[in-house]
């Protein structure tokens, strides 16, 4: 397909975003609709054409010290439901429209659900067909030895290992990409069969020790204050940032409907926790469908 105007113009801009977004901790790859499409049944497809560019955003250890609290120092007096979500939006939001304005950019965070209470998007699928993230699940272990027990898949970065979160999906509604675009293999970080079970056991039998996240050797991994913040329950997370010394107007309190859906879907863990939904993981029968779990 030839490229118009207004795709050349995206597609000579998508350095400038992805330079922009990692400047505060992010990464940015770039996907076909139709990747992502084909390996979902039609209900949770996209609406938009194969060819249609998109992009996945990931969150790195970076992200917390170099646009979380930042962004908490210029707008901790300010009602936040959700700071992490909320500063994520922000820092995504603000690279968009300085990178393309005019252009119509559908963006969905993954936190965001749709009135049937499915994930916007599937995180896990998005990042695993734009190589970002290897995805891995029982069916990825030959002869597992978990039998009919149910297993949630994780994905592992190849330089972050489990140190990293899938933040949002841009679609760029009008704008094709051609066949010279050709879809990557995520990088296989975990080979073996035997650390794949070492992988997919921690993380659905020992999520609260972070070791699964240390499957390979990461180049970085979350600080201690990151990590305080992550372990802390969402309902009680308000409470340390005061500690922090961000403190929200007198009067002001997390808004009650949004900090209970926060509690539902914000945390590190696999369905099993309790503070999880299992609304949320109805739908991990496919390899892709089963990209709702959150990771932060």
């Amino acid at each position: 397909m030839a490229a118009t105007n207004a795709n050349v113009e995206v597609m000579g801009k998508t350095g400038l975003l992805k330079d922009s977004l990692a400047k505060v901790g992010f990464e940015v790859y770039p996907l076909k609709v139709g990747w992502y499409n084909s390996v979902l049944p039609l209900s949770l497809r996209l609406a938009y054409p194969d060819d249609t560019l998109a992009m996945v955003v990931l969150s790195t250890p970076a992200m917390f010290e170099h646009a979380f609290l930042p962004f908490m120092e210029e707008r901790g007096c300010q009602k936040l439901s959700d700071p992490i979500d909320q500063c994520v939006k922000h820092c995504i939001s603000s690279a968009v429209s300085e990178c393309f304005p005019g252009q119509e950019v559908d963006v969905s965070y993954d936190y965001e659900l749709l009135p049937s209470r499915k994930p916007k998007f599937l995180a896990q699928t998005a990042a695993h067909v734009s190589g970002a993230a290897f995805y891995y699940q029982p069916s990825d272990v030959r002869d597992h030895p978990w039998a009919e027990k149910k297993m949630f898949g994780v994905c592992v970065h190849p330089r972050f290992g489990g140190w990293f979160a899938i933040r949002a999906l841009l679609v760029f509604g009008g704008v094709t990409v051609d066949s010279e675009m050709v879809q990557p293999d995520p990088p296989d970080c975990v080979p073996s069969r035997e650390g794949r079970i070492q992988l997919l056991e921690a993380f659905n039998f020992h999520w609260q020790d972070w070791t699964y996240r240390d499957i390979v050797r990461p180049v970085q991994i979350y600080s201690q204050k990151q990590k305080d913040y992550f372990s802390t329950p969402p309902a009680q997370r308000f409470a340390l940032l005061k500690t922090w010394g961000f403190l929200p107007r007198e009067g002001d309190q997390p808004d009650s409907t949004t900090d209970a859906q926060s509690q539902q879907t914000d945390m590190h863990t696999p369905p099993c926790c309790p503070f999880q939904s299992c609304q949320l993981f109805l739908l991990d029968c496919v390899r892709s469908s089963s990209g709702c779990v959150r990771f932060l």
